[in-house]
């Protein structure tokens, strides 16, 4: 069953949040959500492992949802998987978050010669948080043509969620070792974690460790589906409480096999007290992004 804006009020209302931030979720051209879709649809038989879009609705009923569930700021995290895709998906994305004010304005990069230019007319239009997805995008984020990107998004101190971690397919530059490197010429760069950095997490927390700017979100970390295939160090729980103002709820909607607030729960059973559900739901991110309120 979907969720019920009533099963998350229910949430916000006991820790007493003025609503979610949710700092992963996925909003596309229509066409190129619907080959998402069929992605998905499509690794289940090749998994072993049925992967249901929960909320395969229109984009104008996935808005509405995430507005009943009391989600005050959310993502259009989007990506391209070649070149000469991703000047596209920012000017769709920049005039998605002009009509759909509680979104933050999302943009996104490939390695290629003119990705400097337009990650720069991304920010001066007013991007708030960028998306690399190395994964599907095939690439090393240590490319050349990245160089001049990472050094003016460390300079505007603007975000990037990078899907870093090797799940749930290894690529070729995911782990820990292609974002090591990149930190260590950038330390400054606000980085985010994507999924915790499944099935990695340990080697990624110890980036957050080691580097102040670096966050990670919750996305799909947690919950029942990840923890059959990839579960979280029991003894890496402690390093979570101690990173607490550093992580981010995110959660893939609406392209989840189960229901919204499971990943509320999933946070919620960690047993990490109201305090440090109430920063990483709300308090982290309206921080880090400068929320009013």
């Amino acid at each position: 069953m979907p969720a019920t804006a009533e099963t998350v009020r229910a949430f916000r209302d006991r820790l007493g949040l003025p609503g979610l931030v949710d700092v992963h979720t996925h909003f596309m051209p229509d066409r190129v959500m619907r080959k998402v879709w069929d992605y998905f649809d499509a690794a289940g038989p090749l998994t072993g492992t049925e992967w249901p879009i929960t909320y395969r609705h229109e984009e104008e009923q996935r808005v509405g949802l995430l507005r009943e569930f009391g989600v005050r700021a959310f993502t259009s995290m989007l990506y391209p998987h070649k070149p000469a895709m991703a000047a596209w998906l920012n000017a769709w994305a920049e005039e998605f978050a002009a009509r759909t004010p509680d979104c933050l304005h999302t943009a996104t990069f490939f390695p290629e010669e003119d990705a400097a230019a337009y990650v720069a007319r991304a920010v001066e239009s007013g991007a708030r948080v960028f998306k690399a997805h190395l994964q599907v995008g095939g690439y090393d984020p240590n490319d050349a043509l990245l160089e001049p990107v990472w050094g003016l998004l460390a300079e505007a101190r603007i975000p990037v969620v990078v899907h870093c971690g090797s799940g749930p397919a290894p690529a070729e530059y995911t782990g820990p070792g292609p974002v090591a490197r990149l930190l260590a010429r950038h330390p400054r760069l606000p980085l985010i974690v994507a999924h915790m950095g499944m099935p990695e997490y340990t080697d990624f927390l110890d980036l957050a460790d080691r580097y102040p700017e670096v966050r990670l979100d919750t996305t799909m970390a947690f919950t029942d589906f990840s923890e059959r295939f990839t579960g979280f160090p029991p003894g890496d729980l402690g390093r979570l409480a101690g990173l607490g103002d550093r992580i981010l709820l995110g959660t893939d909607f609406p392209n989840i096999p189960y229901p919204y607030e499971h990943q509320l729960q999933a946070l919620e059973r960690l047993g990490l007290g109201d305090d440090w559900l109430r920063a990483v739901c709300h308090d982290n991110a309206a921080r880090l992004f400068s929320l009013a309120g």
